[in-house]
């Protein structure tokens, strides 16, 4: 089947803005354009395809089985014109740009050392970094606008189409300030402090449910739930709250004394941390380059915490 010569690149962005947003509306506050227009563009699209790529409802719209299938080829389409035009301009010898998606399981601990070894090696690559819940990310990466997303995701149900590579596994763990009231006490008195754990909507938030709920309680409603690194430890460090924390955000706390681990007698078996990428985008040369970090960096993350 030949390419209609009448799709046009408007097309596409259009789709994809769409697609991202779930709304008309925002697609077209995003894009600088009237609604209509919008309308316009996807029907127009829609008749070339021969195909229906959303459905419409009260709340937005959603992509339809052949939007799911179109978009698999869509985004990585317009990224890869988009790279090709930006290494006419810029010239592969000055590296270009790799776009990571980075959850918070690694935002701390291994993403730093990524970069200082991709910028040892590579002098004139960009590192762009986002940061956010896994479905988001994802959602990023199946429309091209990032190269690679790593974290711990392969619970996410995002994840169903893209390719997951294994890097380590990584353990949640519970810490406090060094002189906590909680250390040496058991686990019954968890109730009793505020915690921190991951937010509602993320892949991690269940081993903070399943922790308390194996010890017959139910998550305090004194709780702070986010994902920011920052923020949770500063939060622990200057008062008595417990924090469900990812190993790798605070391995090195734990190795400088700043924070200790709550031992509740509950081990975790630890989740898969590693990469996802897209299989319908070509792999730029940044990104590989950005892989090949990621892989030497994350044999110290196989060592056992000392």
């Amino acid at each position: 089947m030949n390419i209609d010569n009448r799709i046009k690149y408007r097309h596409l962005l259009c789709f994809l803005e769409v697609a991202r947003q779930g709304s008309l509306a925002r697609a077209a506050e995003a894009m600088s354009i009237s609604q209509p227009a919008v309308s316009k563009t996807l029907k127009e699209l829609e008749a070339l395809l021969q195909a229906s790529l959303f459905e419409r409802g009260t709340r937005g719209v959603s992509l339809t089985a052949a939007g799911r299938a179109f978009l698999r080829h869509a985004g990585p389409s317009v990224q890869a014109l988009r790279e090709g035009v930006r290494s006419l301009r810029s010239g592969e010898h000055e590296g270009g740009t790799v776009r990571l998606g980075v959850l918070s399981t690694v935002e701390s601990g291994l993403l730093p050392a990524v970069v200082r070894r991709l910028h040892e090696q590579h002098a004139a690559l960009t590192v762009a970094v986002e940061t956010g819940p896994s479905a988001h990310l994802l959602g990023q990466l199946r429309v091209g606008e990032l190269d690679l997303v790593v974290g711990r995701m392969t619970e996410s149900p995002q994840i169903e189409g893209l390719a997951f590579e294994h890097l380590y596994s990584e353990s949640m763990t519970l810490v406090v300030r060094r002189d906590h009231p909680l250390l040496g006490a058991g686990p019954e008195a968890l109730g009793d402090f505020p915690v921190v754990v991951p937010l509602a909507s993320t892949t991690i938030r269940r081993y903070a449910d399943s922790l308390f709920v194996q010890h017959g309680m139910t998550l305090p409603p004194r709780r702070l739930e986010t994902l920011s690194v920052a923020l949770s430890r500063r939060y622990v460090l200057d008062g008595d709250a417990v924090w469900v924390a990812p190993l790798d955000a605070v391995r090195l706390d734990l190795a400088q004394g700043e924070l200790c681990e709550l031992n509740v007698g509950l081990p975790e078996p630890g989740g898969s941390v590693g990469i996802c990428s897209n299989p319908a985008l070509s792999p730029s040369l940044a990104s590989q380059w950005c892989r090949d970090a990621l892989r030497e960096c994350a044999r110290v993350y196989r060592q056992p915490l000392a």
